[in-house]
């Protein structure tokens, strides 16, 4: 496995870290090893996402829009009647 050395972290991020790892009953590695695969596992399914609906628009797009006839209202819009059981 790798090491990775963080320099520069001020102390109240430490002490935050400190904290949430207490609370999580792991330690400060631990609990950063945990807040990095997260945020690195949530920044891809993201990525994800996006590449699926760009692959959908993408394979409908070569067939061109449809213009659809929208049908004119006879009478305004009323509330739905329930009569009493």
């Amino acid at each position: 496995m790798a090491t990775l050395t963080i320099r520069n972290l001020d102390e109240r991020t430490k002490a935050q870290l400190r904290v949430q790892a207490a609370r999580h009953g792991r330690s400060m590695e631990e609990e950063a090893r945990t807040i990095l695969r997260t945020a690195i596992e949530s920044s891809q399914a993201e990525v994800q996402v996006e590449r699926l609906g760009s692959r959908i628009h993408a394979h409908f797009a070569e067939l061109g829009g449809v213009e659809l006839d929208l049908l004119e209202r006879s009478s305004a819009p009323a509330a739905a009647e329930f009569e009493p059981r």
